[in-house]
């Protein structure tokens, strides 16, 4: 409608401007807003935006988590880590240890598990363990068998007293007991008079253990035995007509020996198979010159190098 002093055109250009400038002020259709925020800004190419790590209900996004890549195993401290199997006095432990760490390292994490001193393991992979390189440079790959061999402090204390020296204590003993060969239990196999078989005696002579097996020796029940040794397998085999036991060197305490009276070329000696007299094993009608040799066999006395 017409307004008092203004022109009808004037007024039709007025009504249009102040309608174009409400359309540009008016608010965006509904929806449209959240529609656009839908839409990650960056997803294909540079760029970003807030609502970029959102999810469609407006959450927040997680990224997946990224795995970590390591050559040798878990990694402590950007550290390749390697798997091992240390195995010691049949004991095993499960290790990780550093890649780049040395041998030395080693044997002082050796330490720590078996109590077992640095200077008193012999380490073994592919051979002896060297000190200087490094796990990595010896080629040590996840589940290696690391060998230990040593003995720790409180073993080597705690080690019997020397057979030597036990058999000098034994010896002391004797010498305030009547003579075995007068006792009894023995008595009933010395009276059976000397083997017909036994092997001959050399009196005052020391000889080495002859390559045959000392034989034609009675035992306590009076039976014939035969001792073998079985240097190569550090055995001791006592036969009789009935069976042969082979005994492990070191399983035998002690070795006592007397001579015979009336017939001192030949001695009865006794095998101590374990830790009381009760378990002496006698042998009578032992040729003298080979009793040296037999205790220095059994005893130990060759075997140190």
């Amino acid at each position: 409608r017409a307004l008092p002093g203004v022109p009808r055109g004037r007024l039709y250009t007025i009504i249009m401007a102040a309608a174009a400038s409400a359309a540009a002020d008016g608010a965006e259709e509904p929806g449209m807003e959240a529609e656009a925020q839908e839409l990650p800004l960056g997803c294909g190419g540079e760029g970003g935006s807030p609502a970029a790590g959102r999810s469609p209900e407006g959450e927040e996004r997680r990224d997946p988590p990224q795995a970590s890549v390591s050559n040798g195993g878990d990694a402590e401290g950007g550290k390749e880590l390697v798997e091992l199997k240390v195995i010691w006095n049949k004991n095993k432990y499960d290790v990780k240890f550093c890649l780049d760490s040395t041998g030395a390292e080693l044997k002082q994490k050796i330490h720590s598990l078996t109590g077992l001193p640095p200077a008193m393991q012999k380490v073994m992979f592919k051979g002896l363990l060297p000190e200087e390189k490094t796990l990595r440079e010896i080629k040590v790959t996840n589940g290696a068998k690391i060998m230990v061999v040593g003995s720790t402090i409180n073993d080597v204390l705690a080690v019997n007293t020397p057979k030597e020296a036990a058999q000098q204590e034994v010896k002391a003993e004797e010498n305030k007991k009547e003579p075995l060969c007068r006792q009894k239990q023995h008595r009933k196999v010395l009276d059976k008079g000397k083997p017909d078989d036994v092997m001959p005696s050399v009196k005052g002579v020391q000889e080495r253990l002859p390559t045959v097996p000392l034989s034609g020796m009675y035992n306590k029940s009076g039976g014939k035995v035969r001792l073998t040794f079985k240097l190569e397998q550090d055995q001791l085999w006592i036969g009789t007509k009935e069976r042969t036991e082979k005994l492990p060197m070191g399983s035998i305490k002690n070795v006592v020996s007397e001579p015979i009276e009336g017939h001192e070329d030949y001695h009865m000696m006794a095998f101590q198979l374990g830790p009381t007299e009760a378990s002496y094993y006698w042998v009578y009608w032992v040729p003298t010159q080979y009793v040296d040799a037999i205790k220095d066999t059994v005893l130990g006395k060759w075997q140190y190098f």
